[in-house]
């Protein structure tokens, strides 16, 4: 399912990373979608988010992603910045605990069929 609204983006970003089901998250991004990674280094295109997001559920079992879209800020009709604050509660390859907090900073753009794809997603810009 395609994302409708800008927030909506983040809603079944959580939904799909919860099921892990690679192929809808990456359906979320327009395919030379950049995905910024903790160290600060971006990825660009699907091919490189989705090896990144393989790399995440690799390292992490059992993991439950909360997603908190605090706001947006929308640039004319088919341009939006969502500020996101989300958490991801998880086990580690050795079985401990993982707990992750941070606040996103993402670019969405409504692509010709109404939906609305990750331009640029910074999950670790603002902290």
């Amino acid at each position: 399912m395609p994302a409708q609204t800008p927030e909506q983006c983040d809603e079944l970003f959580g939904a799909y990373a919860n099921t892990r089901d690679l192929d809808q998250l990456i359906a979320l991004y327009e395919p030379q979608a950049s995905l910024v990674n903790e160290d600060g280094i971006a990825v660009q295109g699907t091919a490189a988010i989705r090896e990144t997001l393989q790399g995440l559920f690799a390292a992490l079992s059992e993991s439950k992603v909360t997603m908190n879209v605090v706001r947006v800020v929308p640039a004319g009709d088919d341009l939006a910045v969502l500020y996101n604050d989300w958490s991801m509660l998880g086990k580690s390859t050795d079985g401990s605990p993982v707990s992750i907090k941070h606040h996103a900073l993402e670019v969405v753009r409504r692509q010709p069929d109404g939906a609305w794809r990750f331009v640029l997603d910074d999950p670790y810009a603002r902290g």
